[in-house]
Formats: structure tokens, C-alpha cells, sequence
């Protein structure tokens, strides 16, 4: 799922924004994040940031995202593994396979076409499945999350 919004900010501090686990409980358009587990900025490739999570399913829980993509100040993308809580994380090396990614494309003087992409390709069939089934849900949250991500730049 792709979904892309243009933000009438400079690529350099949308980037610093998503690089920051710290402020993804205030961009999340699901509801769903409750807040990170350290304070520590993102800094590239293999980095590991923790995630509190909420849903109603599986009640309180945490995700480890593991970055799989950082190229400064252009794109940003992580894979979430089930961590301390969800009801997956008993199952050693569980991974879906799904990421989350910020592609950051100059769109003229201070400003960004900022594109967020679900990529669940490598994910399991019924995983995969249940994700398809509520792709509007989804894509609404998605888009919501980049109106929010324009607000702090909005405000800058």
C-alpha cells in the first residue's frame, strides 16, 4: 500500500521527524502507538528501536523495529518483529516480513512529497490476507498519519 502527501517542509526536517521513534506516537494514524522504549534517534542501518503498542486484539504490547533502509534526509524504512507482550513473540524468530517506509522526494523550495509504503510482499499468506481485507482502513490511517507528520513541519 502506498499512500503520498505533499508537505510544505524541507526533506532535512521531515527526515529528522521520522528518524526520531520519540515522535511517531504523535504522527500515528492508527492510534495503535503508545510510545518508544528509549529515547534514541534512529542513526542508520540496523539500528533497533522498540515501539509500545495498543490494539484492542491483543491488548498492550511492544514491536522491535529493525531499520532496513536509511539514506539521509531521503528514505527511511524499518521491519517490525512482535516484541515483549504480543501474542507472537513466544515464537522464536517470528517475522512477518512487512515494512514501513518514508520515501522523501524534493518537491521545490521547501517542500516534499512525502510517500508512505506498507510493503507486506514477504508476508505470510494469512497475514497477508487479513492485512488485504482491511486495505481502506489502512490506507485512511496512512494518509492520516501524513497529515499529522505536516503539522510539526506546519508549525516550524
Amino acid at each position: 500500500m502506498v499512500v503520498s502527501r505533499r508537505i510544505g517542509a524541507p526533506a532535512g526536517d521531515i527526515f529528522r521527524i521520522l528518524a526520531d521513534p520519540g515522535r511517531h506516537p504523535d504522527l500515528d494514524g492508527s492510534g495503535m502507538l503508545r510510545g518508544g522504549v528509549s529515547g534514541a534517534v534512529v542513526s542508520g542501518v540496523g539500528d533497533v528501536f522498540v515501539m509500545r503498542m495498543h490494539y484492542e486484539r491483543y491488548g498492550d504490547y511492544e514491536m522491535n523495529n529493525h531499520v532496513v533502509e536509511y539514506e539521509p534526509d531521503r528514505r527511511i524504512g524499518w521491519e517490525p518483529r512482535p516484541g515483549r507482550g504480543h501474542p507472537d513473540a513466544t515464537a522464536p524468530g517470528t517475522v512477518w516480513g512487512h515494512q514501513w517506509i518514508f520515501d522523501l522526494l524534493p518537491a521545490g523550495t521547501g517542500a516534499t512529497v512525502v510517500t508512505e509504503i506498507f510493503d507486506g510482499s514477504r508476508m505470510p499468506e494469512d497475514k497477508r490476507a487479513e492485512v488485504d481485507s482491511g486495505r481502506a482502513w489502512w490506507q485512511t490511517q496512512m494518509a492520516s498519519t501524513l497529515e499529522r507528520l505536516a503539522e510539526p513541519c506546519a508549525a516550524r
